[in-house]
C-alpha cells in the first residue's frame, strides 16, 4: 500500500506535466490552422483548416472554463485553510488523496519553501525514513476516524504529526516539533552516554554524537554495531567498536511509536561480591556454573564432592561431563543464547574412578551483566542402574517371546517332517536301501525337537509334570550319572542339609538344571578341581532383594552349585542366561544350558542367582519354595494312557491351522482305519458341525489358530454334542490354555511335536 501511495504521487506530476504540454501543443495547431485559413489558394482547404482552427479554440476555451470552475472550490476551501491555521505557529499542509500539496500556511513556507503543487512525501523524505509508510498510515485512519495523530523520531528530535479529514478528498496536516525533547528528557546529541534509536525491524533511526564518535560513523542495522543479535536489558554486550571490541551494559527502553531507546553504560570494574561467593560455597546442593562458551566460572563445595576436579581448575564442560548424544558445550551455548530453555540430562563424570552418574540441570542466569549458565547436579548412579537393569528385564522377556515364537513353529514344521518321515517308513522295511536315510531323518528331527524344547524351557512355556520332590533321594540318584560327567580330574563333593523339605517340580527338568550346571562348573576347570553341591534349608523373615529379582518371606531349599574354576568376567554376567550366548570356543556348546536351566527354575516358582569372581570360581544359587501341601492332582486333563497302537474305528474332527501338520495327522488317522473330517480353522469346524446327521467321536484340534481358538471352539460344540472326546495339541505348554478354556470334560493335551504312534494312540486311548 505505501509503495502504491507513492507511485500514485509521481504519476500526479506526470499527468500534470503531460496536460500541460498538450495545451500548448493545442494552441500551436489552432494558430498553425488559422495561417493556413488565410495564405493557402484553395477555397476548400482554406475552409476546412478555418473549421480546425475554430474547433481547437472551443476546445481551448472549455478547457480553461473548467480549470476555472474547478478553482473555485479550492480557492474557498484555501480561505477556510487560511482561518483556520493561517496563523498557526507550527507548519501545517493540505493535501488532496493522493498527497499532493493543495495549502500551506506561512510557518509551512518559512520553514520548508513554496511547495505548491509538490507531495508532503518529498517535503518530510529529509526529516524521517519511510515517510510514505507513516503518512499513508495516518491518511488511512484518518479517513475512516476523522483524525488520527502520531509521534515521530526525526533526526532532530520529535515530530506529532496530526491529520484531519477535512472533506471529500482533503486532509488538513499540523507538523508539531519538539526539537528539545530528547535532549531534556532522555538524551540525545548533548548526552555523554551513547544512544541508539532504532525500529522493532532492528533499522538504526537515530544515534547522538557519542555514539557515533564510539563507532566512527552512522550505523544502518543494530547489527553493525552489536556482536549478536540478541539483546537483553542489563545484560554485557559487546560493540563493534572503532577501536576494537568493547564491553558495555546494554539499557533499553521503550520509546514511542514501537521504537526502541538503546543506552550504552561503561562496565563496572569492581570486584565479585565475596558475601554471594561465600553463600553459594556453602551451599548444601551441587551447584557450577559455566560460561557460554562451556568453560567452568565456578563450582561449590557439593559439587566438588561429586565430580573429581583439582584445586583451581578451570576445565570446559565437555571435560566434566559426557554421554549426551552430542557436544555438552553446544548444549550450554543453546541456554545462554536461549535457544533452548533449560532442562535436565543424565550425563556420565567424565574421568571417575567407578562409573557415576548425575543428573544435570541447566538455568540461564546473569550476574554483573554476564549471561551464564547454572548447572544443579543430583546423583543419578542408582537410577541409571536401575534403569539398565530394567532394559535387561525387558530384553530377556522380548528374548523370551521371540524364543516361545520360534520355537512354536518349529515344532509345527518338526511335526510335519518327523511325521511324514513316519509315513515312509511304514511304507520300508530294514533291507530297503533308503530305511537307513530316513532312520536319520528321523532321528535328527528328533534332535531338533530336543533343542526346540530347550527354547521353551528358557521362555517358560515348556510342558511340565510338577510333583512332590525330596532332594536328598534325587541328588543321591544323581550321583553316579554326575560321577561320570565330571571325569577324573574333576573331585565332586554333595552336602545335604538336614530336614530340608520336598519342593514341587518336574523332576526330569530338575535333574537336567543340575546336570546343566555341574558340566559348566566341569568345563571351568580345565585343569581339575572341586565341583561342590550344597542343600540349605532357609527361612526369608523378611524378603530377599536382589539383582532384578524379589524373593518372598517363606521357606526355602537352597541348591549350590560351587567350583574353583576360571570364572564368569562382570560385564558377561548379564548376558549368561541368555539363549546361544557362550564363553566356549565354536563346536564346545550351544549356548542353551544356563539358558534351560533360568527357564525351568522360573517355570518352577524358583529363583537363580550367580556370584563369581575371575580367576577364584563361579556360585550358582538356586531357591526353591518349600511345599509341603499333598500333591495336587490335575484334573483338567488326562494323560495318554500307554497303549499299543492298533486300528480303531469311529470319527475324528480334525482342526489344524498348519496344512502340513493337518495332512500328516490325517492320513496318519486314516491309516489306523479312523474316518476324519479336516478344517482349517474353527469357524469352519462348527460350520461342519450343524449338520446333525454327522457323527464325531473326537475332537482334535490345535489350541492357537487365528480366529477363534481351540478351548473356545470345544466349549461351543459341547454344549449340542456332550459326550465327544477332546485331544488338543499346542507347540506351546500345556500352560498355554487359560484356567477358563482348560475345564473342559474328557479332554488330552499332546504337546507337539509328536509322532504318527503318539497321535494314534492319544487318539486311542481318548475313545477307550
Amino acid at each position: 500500500m505505501v509503495a502504491r501511495s507513492t507511485i500514485a504521487v509521481s504519476d500526479v506530476f506526470q499527468t500534470a506535466d503531460r496536460l500541460s504540454s498538450r495545451l500548448f501543443v493545442l494552441l500551436g495547431l489552432a494558430g498553425l490552422f488559422t495561417v493556413m485559413a488565410v495564405v493557402l489558394d484553395d477555397a476548400a482547404v482554406r475552409l476546412a483548416c478555418a473549421v480546425a482552427a475554430g474547433t481547437l479554440v472551443a476546445l481551448l476555451v472549455a478547457i480553461r472554463g473548467m480549470g476555472h470552475l474547478a478553482r473555485k472550490p479550492q480557492a474557498q476551501l484555501d480561505k477556510a485553510y487560511f482561518s483556520l491555521v493561517g496563523e498557526d505557529a507550527a507548519p501545517c499542509f493540505a493535501t488532496n488523496d493522493i498527497g499532493q500539496i493543495v495549502y500551506q500556511n506561512a510557518v509551512a513556507v518559512e520553514r520548508f519553501g513554496d511547495r505548491d503543487a509538490a507531495t508532503l512525501v518529498s517535503v518530510l523524505k529529509s526529516h524521517f525514513t519511510t515517510p510514505e509508510a507513516v503518512l499513508y498510515r495516518l491518511q488511512n485512519r484518518a479517513g475512516h476516524q476523522g483524525r488520527a495523530s502520531e509521534d515521530v523520531v526525526t533526526r532532530r528530535g520529535h515530530l506529532r504529526l496530526s491529520v484531519h479529514k477535512v472533506a471529500q478528498g482533503q486532509f488538513l496536516w499540523r507538523l508539531e516539533e519538539f526539537r528539545d525533547r530528547i535532549t531534556t528528557a532522555r538524551g540525545g546529541d548533548t548526552l555523554s552516554l551513547p544512544m541508539f534509536v532504532a525500529n522493532k525491524a532492528g533499522v538504526v533511526l537515530f544515534c547522538n554524537d557519542a555514539a557515533r564518535r564510539l563507532i566512527a560513523g552512522r550505523p544502518k542495522r543494530l547489527e553493525d554495531v552489536f556482536s549478536t543479535d540478541r539483546l537483553h536489558s542489563g545484560e554485557e554486550v559487546t560493540i563493534n567498536a572503532a577501536d576494537g571490541p568493547l564491553r558495555a551494559i546494554l539499557a533499553e527502553v521503550e520509546g514511542p511509536s514501537e521504537r526502541r531507546e538503546i543506552y550504552l553504560l561503561p562496565v563496572s570494574q569492581r570486584a565479585d561480591d565475596r558475601s554471594q561467593m561465600t553463600d553459594f560455597e556453602a551451599l548444601p546442593v551441587a551447584l557450577m556454573k559455566f560460561a557460554g562458551n562451556g568453560a567452568l566460572m565456578a563450582a561449590n563445595r557439593a559439587a566438588r564432592d561429586v565430580v573429581p576436579l583439582t584445586e583451581g581448575a578451570a576445565p570446559m564442560a565437555h571435560e566434566v561431563f559426557e554421554g549426551l548424544g552430542r557436544p555438552v558445550g553446544d548444549w550450554l551455548a543453546d541456554v545462554v543464547e536461549e535457544r533452548l530453555p533449560g532442562g535436565s540430562e543424565v550425563l556420565r563424570v567424565h574421568g571417575a574412578a567407578a562409573e557415576a552418574y548425575l543428573q544435570v540441570t541447566l538455568r540461564r542466569i546473569v550476574e554483573f551483566g554476564r549471561p551464564s549458565v547454572l548447572a544443579v547436579l543430583q546423583d543419578a548412579t542408582k537410577l541409571k542402574t536401575l534403569e539398565a537393569q530394567f532394559v535387561q528385564s525387558q530384553k530377556m522377556h522380548a528374548i523370551g517371546q521371540l524364543a516361545g515364537g520360534v520355537a512354536h513353529d518349529f515344532n509345527n514344521l518338526l511335526t510335519a517332517i518327523s511325521g511324514h518321515c513316519d509315513l515312509l517308513l511304514l511304507r520300508h522295511g530294514r533291507e530297503d536301501t533308503d530305511f537307513a536315510d530316513l532312520v536319520q531323518i528321523s532321528q535328527n528331527a528328533n534332535r531338533a525337537a530336543a533343542l526346540v524344547s530347550q527354547l521353551l524351557a528358557f521362555s517358560r512355556k515348556q510342558t511340565l509334570k510338577p510333583e512332590r520332590l525330596a532332594l536328598q533321594d534325587v541328588l543321591s540318584e544323581l550321583m553316579h550319572l554326575l560321577n561320570r560327567l565330571v571325569g577324573e580330574k574333576v573331585r565332586l563333593r554333595i552336602a545335604h542339609a538336614p530336614d530340608l523339605g520336598p519342593i514341587r517340580a518336574d523332576k526330569r527338568q530338575f535333574e537336567q538344571v543340575i546336570m546343566n550346571l555341574v558340566v559348566n562348573a566341569r568345563d571351568a576347570m580345565p585343569h581339575g578341581g572341586t565341583i561342590r553341591v550344597e542343600t540349605e534349608a532357609l527361612t526369608l523373615t523378611e524378603e530377599l532383594h536382589r539383582n532384578r529379582a524379589r524373593v518372598p518371606v517363606g521357606d526355602y531349599a537352597v541348591i549350590r552349585v560351587q567350583d574353583s574354576g576360571t570364572g564368569i568376567p562382570e560385564d558377561k554376567l548379564e548376558k549368561i542366561f541368555e539363549p546361544f550366548f557362550t564363553t566356549k570356543r565354536p563346536g564346545e556348546g550351544t549356548g542353551l544350558g544356563l539358558s534351560t536351566v533360568y527357564g525351568i527354575v522360573k517355570q518352577s516358582g524358583g529363583f537363580i542367582f550367580v556370584d563369581s569372581t575371575v580367576g577364584e570360581g563361579t556360585l550358582f544359587s538356586l531357591y526353591f519354595p518349600i511345599n509341603e501341601m499333598a500333591e495336587v492332582e490335575r484334573t483338567e486333563f488326562v494323560a495318554a494312557p500307554r497303549l499299543t497302537p492298533r486300528n480303531g474305528h469311529g470319527t475324528v474332527l480334525l482342526v489344524e491351522d498348519e496344512a502340513p501338520v493337518r495332512a500328516f495327522a490325517s492320513r496318519a488317522l486314516r491309516l489306523r482305519g479312523y474316518t476324519v473330517i479336516e478344517a482349517d480353522c474353527a469357524e469352519e469346524a462348527l460350520r461342519a458341525l450343524e449338520d446333525p446327521t454327522v457323527e464325531v467321536d473326537v475332537f482334535v484340534t490345535d489350541v492357537v489358530m487365528p480366529g477363534m481358538d481351540g478351548p473356545s471352539w470345544v466349549k461351543e460344540a459341547l454344549v449340542n454334542r456332550p459326550n465327544v472326546r477332546v485331544v488338543f495339541v499346542s507347540g506351546y505348554a500345556e500352560d498355554v490354555l487359560s484356567e477358563e478354556q482348560a475345564r473342559i470334560p474328557n479332554s488330552t493335551f499332546l504337546p507337539k511335536p509328536f509322532s504318527l504312534n503318539e497321535l494314534t494312540v492319544t487318539v486311542q486311548g481318548a475313545l477307550h
